[in-house]
């Protein structure tokens, strides 16, 4: 059986390298998603909150990668 776990662990590789990069983007989408509705924005500033979120992880994320090399 522990030929199933490592199908699984290399599907998921496939997709999630870095597991904090994907968990922060899930987080996020969610806020934003379950925030937008309190603070009534207009839909342009939903765009550009969930954008600049967005970037801001992944500059963090590359930042984090490049140190560590």
């Amino acid at each position: 059986m522990r030929w199933v776990r490592n199908i699984f662990a290399e599907l998921f590789g496939l997709f999630v390298d870095d597991g904090s990069f994907a968990v922060a983007i899930v987080l996020w989408v969610g806020l934003v998603a379950l925030g937008i509705r309190r603070l009534a924005l207009p839909s342009a500033w939903q765009a550009v909150l969930l954008f600049a979120g967005l970037g801001l992880i992944l500059a963090v994320s590359a930042l984090r990668s490049a140190r560590r090399r």
